[in-house]
Order: C-alpha cells, then structure tokens, then sequence
C-alpha cells in the first residue's frame, strides 16, 4: 500500500511516516498542495491522508480538485486518484468542519492530536471499503492473512513474511484477479528516493512462492503478477 501524506509540521510528518513504515506502508511526504498535486499526477496511490491548514492553501481545495471528474485536463477523464480513499487530519475539530470535509469528499475524519493506532485502524477500514471487503482478514483457499495484526497462516500454519513480502501479497490479494504491471507493484512497495534494485519485485515474488507454494501467484508473461480467484491459473501464457 502506498501512501501520500500531506503535512507541513515535520514533526507529526515525520513521525507520521515512520510509524507507517512500520507497519508496511510504502509513503511518500509533502508540505503543501503544490507538491501533493503533483504527486497525485505522477504517482499511484493507494491512499492520501490530508492536512486541511497549508502553507499555500486549504487541503479542502485540493479535495475538491481531486473528486471533480473534469481534473484529468485535455482528456476531460478524471485522475486515476478520483475515487481513492482520503482521510482528513486536522485540529478544527467543530462538528461543523467535520460535516464540510466530509460532504467535500473525505472518506474519514480525525482531530489532532490522535493516537497513532486509532490512525491505522481507521486507514485499514478504509482501504478495505474501497476494495468491497466487509471482513478485515482476507482469506484466499487455505490461505489467511490479517492487516491489522500482520500476520499470515497457511493451512493454519503462521508463515514469516519480510515487510515488503507482506505488502507484496496484501497488494496482489486485494487486486485478484487483475494482472498487476511490475511498475504498478514498485509503486505500491517503494515511495519516492527508496532504494530499488531493477529485480526487487522478482526477488520478492521469489520468495513467497518459496514460502507459500509455486502455484499461488502466476506470471503473465511480458505483463506482471496476479492471483486468480479460484486459485487456477488462468490463460496459457500465465505460470
């Protein structure tokens, strides 16, 4: 999961950030609107968490921008972020404000200060609304795997996972079956200035077939990576 944090006290950015990294969160900072729109127009993201008081404006501008279907300029398409799950952290904490950044298109709402863990609670539910899930562990076969607490079981059995062979999972079990691009897979595991090796993502895949069973995620050649519903490969080309 990639995320874009949009903050301009780098004390709470910072902080912010780490404690998502830890919890296997790919993000990427920036301390105002300028730097967070061109973001969102260069960079996938899987979600934004939005500060409303910026040095060059109102966060709720740049939201509106975001879920205006006529932003995706010459095209007249909407951004591929249109629909992406937005949680405003702010201090206005009157009910009015919650009402307005809401109704402006706010998936969530906290008041600084907020606890870091209600935070990610609040991110995990919205993530998995996005992706029309209502059970927050998603189970694939005899496969089990649980945001909140970072585990996984197979066949009942707990498998260690590295952070970005976590991320790497979460990512292709929420898209099934949708083939994902190995760009599309480097987005969603590294942010901005990451060390990235050219064979990051095989290595990865690598290692959760190793750990998990070879017939878990298929390759589509000259494509990328998925995992099919049914847990069969689907098309010839995919192994």
């Amino acid at each position: 999961m990639r995320a874009l944090v949009v903050e301009d006290d780098p004390g709470i950015a910072n902080g912010l950030a780490a404690s998502l990294r830890q919890a296997g969160y790919a993000v990427d900072l920036c301390h105002d609107l300028a730097c967070a729109w061109r973001a969102l127009q260069a960079e996938p993201f899987d979600v934004m968490l939005l500060d409303l008081g910026l040095p060059d404006g109102d966060g709720l501008d740049l939201l509106a921008r975001l879920r205006q279907p006529s932003t995706g300029a010459r095209s007249g398409r909407a951004l591929p972020h249109h629909d992406m799950p937005v949680l405003i952290m702010t201090a206005r904490d009157g009910v009015s404000d919650r009402i307005s950044g809401l109704d402006s298109g706010a998936d969530d709402y906290i008041v600084k200060p907020f606890d870091a863990n209600e935070l990610q609670a609040r991110l995990r539910a919205m993530l998995r609304r996005a992706s029309g899930r209502s059970n927050p562990v998603i189970e694939h076969g005899d496969l089990v795997l649980d945001p909140a607490a970072h585990t996984v079981l197979r066949a009942g059995e707990p498998v260690a996972l590295g952070g970005k062979e976590f991320a790497l999972l979460l990512t292709l079990l929420q898209a099934r079956p949708q083939v994902l691009s190995k760009s599309r897979l480097e987005s969603a595991l590294y942010g901005f200035g990451e060390a990235l090796e050219s064979n990051a993502i095989e290595v990865h895949v690598h290692h959760l077939r190793r750990k998990l069973g070879e017939a878990l995620i298929k390759t589509v050649r000259g494509v990328g990576y998925f995992i099919p519903r049914d847990d069969q490969a689907s098309p010839e080309r995919a192994r």
